[in-house]
C-alpha cells in the first residue's frame, strides 16, 4: 500500500493517566518536547479533569503553559464539561476531546452519568468550541466490548458515534479499550460506523491487551482508516477499565505501517528516543 496515515500521540495524556505514581510536571513537559521533534501533527497533550478522578493529570495547566511549541504541531486537551474547556483554552490548547462510552455501564464508571446525560454535557464545550473555531475530537469507548456489559453490539457504538457527529465533532475517535476485539468484531463494529459518520472523520483507537491491535489496525486500514492513535512506549490504558493496560505503542505502530508501506512523518530514531523516556517515567 501507499499513501499517508496520521499518527496521533495520546502518551503524555491517555499514556500517563494510568500510572500509579506521580510523575512531575517536568517530566511530563520534557516527553512532550521530544515528542514534538518527532514528527506528529497532533499531541493529546493535557487533561482538563478534576484531579480527584484521574490524579496524574493535576499540573495540565502547568505543562501546557512549559512545553515548547513547534509549528505545525496541535497540542490537544481531554475536557469533560465547559470548565475544562474554558480552563484549555486558557492554557492555549489548539483543540479539545470530549469522552463518551457505548455502554451505559462504563458511562457510569467512568463519567458517573448516562450515555445521554454525558451527550448533553458536551453541548455547552461543542457550542463554546464552535464560537472560537476550536475543534473538538468525539471519543467513543469500549466500542468491542465493555468490562460490565461484554460484547458490544456494533449499532450501539454507530448509535454513540452518530450523535457525537451529529453534535459537531470534527472527528470520531473509536476505542477498543480492554484490548479483546477480534478482527472480525472491529470490521463489524467499523461497518455499522461508517453507515453514520464518513470514514475519513474516524479515528482508530486500539489497545494491546490481547496482542491484536496490529491486526485490528490492518482491518481499519482495509476499512478506509487513516487516522490512529497510539501511546509512545505502550503507555497507559484506562483507569476505568481493569486489566486494560497498555496502549498501542507508537513506535510499533510507526514500524508496521512503514513495512506495509504507509507513510507517516516521523522519525523512528526520535520515536526510539521518546520510548526510552516514557519506560524511565513508567519505571520510576
Amino acid at each position: 500500500m501507499t499513501g499517508f496515515v496520521e499518527i496521533v500521540e495520546v502518551g503524555p495524556r491517555d499514556g500517563l493517566q494510568n500510572e500509579p505514581r506521580p510523575i512531575a510536571v517536568s517530566d511530563k513537559i520534557a516527553l512532550i518536547d521530544l515528542l514534538s521533534q518527532a514528527g506528529f501533527r497532533r499531541i493529546e497533550a493535557a487533561s482538563f479533569v478534576s484531579p480527584k478522578w484521574v490524579p496524574q493529570m493535576a499540573g495540565s495547566a502547568e505543562v501546557m503553559a512549559g512545553l515548547t511549541r513547534h509549528p505545525g504541531v496541535a497540542y490537544a486537551a481531554l475536557t469533560p464539561n465547559l470548565q475544562g474547556f474554558q480552563a484549555a483554552m486558557a492554557a492555549g490548547a489548539d483543540a479539545v476531546a470530549v469522552f463518551a462510552a457505548a455502554t451505559e455501564e462504563f458511562s457510569r464508571a467512568n463519567l458517573n452519568c448516562s450515555i445521554s446525560e454525558s451527550l448533553d454535557r458536551f453541548q455547552p464545550v461543542l457550542q463554546a468550541a464552535r464560537v472560537r473555531n476550536v475543534p473538538v475530537r468525539g471519543y467513543v469507548s469500549v466500542v468491542t466490548d465493555c468490562p460490565f456489559q461484554g460484547a458490544v453490539p456494533p449499532a450501539q457504538v454507530a448509535q454513540v458515534a452518530e450523535r457525537l457527529w451529529a453534535a459537531g465533532c470534527h472527528e470520531i475517535a473509536l476505542g477498543e479499550t480492554l484490548g479483546r476485539g477480534t478482527p472480525d468484531r472491529v470490521a463489524a463494529m467499523l461497518a455499522a460506523v461508517r453507515d453514520v459518520v464518513p470514514v475519513e472523520r474516524l479515528a482508530g483507537h486500539f489497545h494491546d491487551t490481547g496482542g491484536r491491535a496490529l491486526d485490528n489496525v490492518d482491518v481499519a486500514l482495509a476499512a478506509g482508516l487513516r487516522v490512529f492513535d497510539a501511546a509512545v512506549g505502550g503507555l497507559g490504558g484506562c483507569p476505568y477499565a481493569p486489566g486494560a493496560a497498555g496502549n498501542l505503542a507508537t513506535e510499533r505502530l510507526a514500524a508496521h505501517l512503514a513495512a506495509r508501506g504507509w507513510q507517516t512523518g516521523l522519525d523512528p530514531a526520535v520515536l526510539d528516543r521518546a520510548a526510552a523516556l516514557a519506560h524511565s517515567l513508567r519505571a520510576g
